[in-house]
């Protein structure tokens, strides 16, 4: 008996197939109810609390109270959409660079791909008072850029792009550019170095439906085609000679997921600034708890929308009516986890 359940969509000529494990879609299944069931916890409980049944009639604007249509059309429903949309673009973001890396310190927030579409980002902020629309050409400049970099120099003529020394010359591109941020937020107005400072913590305090329209659609347009597109992951991460071997023209599928991981990225940072180590820990969570690299990116990218939601409703309950930046969450546990990986990656070297 198969494994595998094959589902085929697409046209007749060219169809896409997935394969997909039971335990793999019941992980899946699992982790899209508990985004329910986050969303609706954040939608109903803060400072005005209401019912299931009164967030429902506000978000659909049918309700008779106009402090619920407020807090829930105004407040909370784009900040449950933002925190599922963008932690779902960190966790496909970071299971593409990881795969393409074979390295689980491979994820864009470690290497410098979102800290270099934060700088793009900043630069239209603060030099040029961009438009959401400038803002996120700007993230996905540079984090383009830093990801040409990056690759760049981390290139060996005889193992190809990956390990440890993509791991180390990302850290260290990173620490470049987070020097260059801090410049601008020095150089930059006080106002403006306020609101840049605030940014960059990552932080979802200020988003609406209009702010974020734009960056929505375009990760909603990017996630099924990074899906389209996976399946050669794990054979890209056995290496070149055997990915061509197979058939896989790698420099060009290579290429396509690198710009894919990189738009996603940057859109996310253009809706919350960087948050930090969901595309580091989401691929790897999934990983464990699907245990099948088949469908290793819905989850990954269900797994991230967890994180992100989760993080940001501790962000707002845990010191209230403070407001935590959701980036601070999210580094805290990332930072825990980061140590947790370092330790468990020894462990399996010895």
């Amino acid at each position: 008996m198969s494994q595998f359940n094959t589902i085929s969509f697409g046209s007749s000529r060219r169809p896409i197939t997935l394969r997909i494990a039971p335990r793999s879609a019941l992980v899946a299944l699992i982790l899209a109810v508990l985004i329910c069931a986050l969303g609706a916890f954040a939608l109903v409980t803060g400072e005005y609390h209401m019912t299931i049944a009164e967030a429902l009639r506000a978000l659909a604007g049918n309700s008779q109270d106009r402090l619920a249509n407020f807090f829930v059309q105004q407040q909370r429903a784009p900040r449950v959409l933002a925190a599922i949309i963008v932690g779902a673009a960190l966790g496909v973001s970071g299971t593409i660079f990881q795969s393409l890396s074979d390295n689980p310190l491979g994820s864009p927030d470690v290497i410098g791909f979102s800290t270099g579409a934060a700088t793009g980002a900043l630069l239209q902020i603060i030099v040029f008072s961009a438009t959401p629309a400038g803002v996120a050409v700007g993230a996905l400049c540079g984090g383009l850029v830093t990801a040409l970099v990056v690759y760049g120099l981390s290139y060996d003529s005889t193992v190809g792009v990956g390990g440890i020394r993509l791991v180390l010359v990302g850290i260290g591109v990173s620490a470049i550019l987070h020097a260059v941020n801090s410049l601008l937020i020095v150089r930059a107005s006080l106002a403006s170095a306020q609101t840049a400072a605030l940014w960059l913590a990552g932080t979802l305090n200020a988003v609406s439906f209009d702010s974020m329209r734009l960056y929505v659609i375009a990760i909603v347009l990017l996630l099924p085609l990074a899906l389209m597109l996976s399946r050669p992951l794990n054979t890209l991460s056995s290496g070149d000679d055997i990915a061509t071997s197979v058939g896989v023209k790698v420099r060009t599928r290579r290429s396509q997921l690198v710009a894919i991981g990189v738009a996603l990225i940057a859109a996310a940072v253009a809706i919350a600034g960087p948050v930090a180590f969901v595309a580091l820990a989401a691929p790897q969570i999934a990983k464990r708890l699907a245990r099948s690299g088949e469908c290793e990116m819905i989850a990954s990218g269900l797994c991230g929308a967890v994180l992100v939601l989760g993080s940001d409703i501790a962000a707002q309950r845990l010191f209230a009516p403070t407001q935590l930046p959701v980036g601070a969450v999210t580094g805290t546990l990332g930072g825990v986890y980061l140590v947790w990986l370092l330790i468990y990656q020894s462990r399996r070297s010895q």
